[in-house]
């Protein structure tokens, strides 16, 4: 039998894309890339977490992000919505947010970010998980976006919905994955971009392990989860990470034989 234990608060289960193996691939990025200035700005405002009426309210009727026309404030709004969830009562987002209150650094809110970025897209999952993860672990190494195309043309036996996105859907796709993981600090370079890979912080890796039980994952489960590769920390290597955030005073962490014991501290 497993006993596992986590004294932090987990909300009500919540649809995690990324997490989700049935969850299709969509091609939002197509229109834009990730948006995390402006996603960044939009948080940066606030003291709290809001409902997405308000958020919707201050793009659109208060213009915070300083969008000329109606129709494009409208269109931001959209595809801010949907790339990052934006609603207090959201559980995934509203983990985001105690994960973004509790960042030490930008670089720290920047991953988690990245992390919700991935979680709520099935495709920057896989992505992120199976392509970008070994070229984290050999960085500084070139990411190429022939390479993006061709994991999507290997994908397209399990996501068969790529097979109707147009070749010029499928080139945006790729070039703004691309961009988008170089926004989030994860590469460097303009046109012939390098990736980097990430340091160690607490708020990511907290979120993942908070996404994970909203979705039931058990404990054991959970310490041998693939997802934690978004952060470029294999498989193999979570128990020894959850170990280095303990002694760290990240989060609480202990495993004897199959009892696992995870303890997420309360945002501030």
């Amino acid at each position: 039998m497993v006993n596992s234990v986590a004294v932090g608060a987990i909300p009500q289960a919540a649809q995690v894309p990324g997490l989700d193996p049935e969850a299709p691939y969509f091609s939002r990025l197509s229109a834009r890339s990730a948006l995390y200035t402006d996603f960044r700005l939009l948080l940066e405002a606030q003291d709290a977490a809001l409902t997405a009426e308000r958020y919707r309210g201050l793009v659109i009727d208060d213009n915070c992000l300083a969008r000329s026309s109606v129709a494009s404030r409208r269109k931001l709004w959209k595809e801010l919505r949907s790339r990052y969830r934006l609603d207090v009562g959201d559980p995934l987002f509203s983990a985001f947010w105690a994960q973004w209150q509790r960042s030490g650094s930008e670089t720290e809110r920047t991953l988690t970010a990245y992390v919700l970025f991935a979680l709520n897209d099935r495709l920057v999952a896989d992505l992120g998980m199976n392509w970008l993860f070994p070229l984290l672990r050999r960085a500084p190494v070139e990411v190429r976006v022939a390479d993006v195309r061709a994991f999507l043309v290997r994908s397209a036996e399990q996501h068969p919905e790529v097979l109707d996105w147009s070749e010029e859907t499928t080139r945006a796709v790729t070039q703004k994955y691309c961009a988008s993981i170089r926004d989030f600090g994860l590469a460097t370079g303009a046109i012939h971009k390098r990736t980097v890979r990430p340091s160690l912080y607490g708020a990511p890796v907290r979120l993942i392990v908070t996404a994970l039980r909203l979705v039931g994952t058990p404990f054991l489960d959970l310490v041998k989860s693939p997802v934690f590769r978004l952060l470029g920390i294999d498989s193999s290597e979570v128990i020894d990470t959850l170990g280095d955030l303990n002694r760290r005073g990240d989060l609480r962490f202990r495993m004897q034989g199959d009892v696992v014991e995870i303890d997420l501290p309360e945002a501030a």
